[in-house]
């Protein structure tokens, strides 16, 4: 079976583990300190604040941006639902905004006309799908014009980033806060774990007391500022992100080759591969194609045909609005056409290191025989 992701884990990872495991310290020692200062460094920003989960960062990040209950929050359709359930668990109401066909990011387009009509709006949360950041040149001014917090959902895209000008600015760099997640299917992994990158001093107070049970960061005697949770980031989960992010060059420049490969193998098919952003520097987190609007299978029975054929593939990401949570906000199937669209017709093929060229051309042979059939 070609798998649709596999961790990159070696030698280095396995002994600094131990060499943890043996020290006895297990929670908010040295290595989440200086996991914390490789993701800050890594983004461009003064402050990293390392958490259990890209979940946990944006529970955090949206009450220390100073969300309230019954505030409004605007964030993309098309997402896993972690984005919307932090919005909800905070007691807010999320906002869905319809996304580009292109990159399938956030729609600046349609993230101007819900600002213009909703001015219970507190703060936008836009997501990178899949690694490519969103068009942050016309979000931040929309977010900055309308007055509300601007809060990015990086989970998949630490190491992406975007032209700004003569220069490059980092995915989770353009509001104020970034969130990433390490899940692993993510280009380098901790397990689980997540992180909160941002330049505000208050937020990283806050983000460093709410992780752990609100206890003040800065008081010498033990003292609870606000009611937190325990978000910590073990020692553990940071002795392998901190091996992983000596690799991240290398693990980037190799989905990079990947999804080169892939374009050339897909040209002259009916499947559309991913889009770069003009000015984008794409991480491939995974690599989600089209499938042809007229092709008039299943792709629930695509998904089991393939795997028959030993390769694994799944779905890109999910239509949030109309899951079943969901829909008690009153959405329905023509609110969001670009996300009713893609969301049936994406599809993720495998995407790691190690991948082969020729197990890329056995999935995509197999995707293409498979439309055909």
């Amino acid at each position: 079976m070609i798998p649709l992701a596999r961790p990159c884990i070696g030698d280095e990872e396995l002994r600094a583990v131990e060499a943890v495991l043996r020290s006895g310290r297990l929670v908010q020692g040295e290595h989440v300190q200086a996991f914390e200062r490789l993701v800050a460094h890594e983004s461009g920003l003064a402050f990293a604040v390392a958490v259990s989960s890209g979940t946990a960062a944006l529970m955090i990040a949206i009450e220390a941006a100073g969300v309230r209950p019954g505030d409004h929050v605007a964030t993309s359709a098309y997402s896993w639902p972690a984005t919307a359930n932090a919005i909800v668990r905070n007691g807010a109401v999320p906002v869905f905004v319809d996304i580009e066909p292109s990159t399938f990011n956030l729609d600046p387009e349609s993230l101007a006309r819900t600002l213009d009509e909703n001015p219970r709006i507190k703060a936008v949360i836009p997501v990178h799908a899949f690694g490519a950041v969103a068009d942050m040149t016309r979000i931040q001014p929309l977010a900055q014009q309308a007055g509300v917090a601007l809060i990015e959902d990086a989970a998949c895209a630490l190491g992406s980033t975007l032209a700004m000008g003569s220069s490059r600015a980092s995915a989770g760099s353009f509001g104020v806060a970034g969130c990433f997640s390490f899940h692993p299917r993510k280009t380098f992994t901790t397990g689980e774990g997540g992180a909160i990158v941002t330049n505000d001093p208050n937020v990283v107070r806050r983000a460093r007391a709410l992780r752990n049970h609100g206890l003040d960061p800065d008081s010498e005697a033990p003292d609870f500022c606000e009611a937190g949770y325990n978000f910590r980031m073990t020692e553990i989960q940071a002795a392998l992100g901190v091996c992983q992010l000596g690799k991240l060059r290398r693990l980037l420049d190799g989905r990079r080759a990947l999804a080169v490969t892939y374009e050339r193998l897909l040209r002259g098919s009916a499947i559309r591969a991913p889009v770069e952003p003009i000015g984008g520097g794409h991480s491939f987190q995974s690599y989600v194609v089209l499938l042809p609007p007229a092709w008039s299978g299943t792709r629930a029975n695509l998904i089991r045909s393939l795997r028959g054929r030993g390769v694994e593939v799944q779905i890109g990401t999910v239509h949030v609005p109309l899951t079943s949570y969901f829909r008690r906000f009153g959405h329905r199937l023509g609110d969001f056409p670009i996300t009713d669209d893609i969301a049936e017709r994406a599809l993720s093929l495998p995407m790691y290191e190690g991948l082969k060229r020729d197990e890329q051309q056995v999935v995509v042979e197999a995707l293409v025989a498979e439309l055909s059939s």
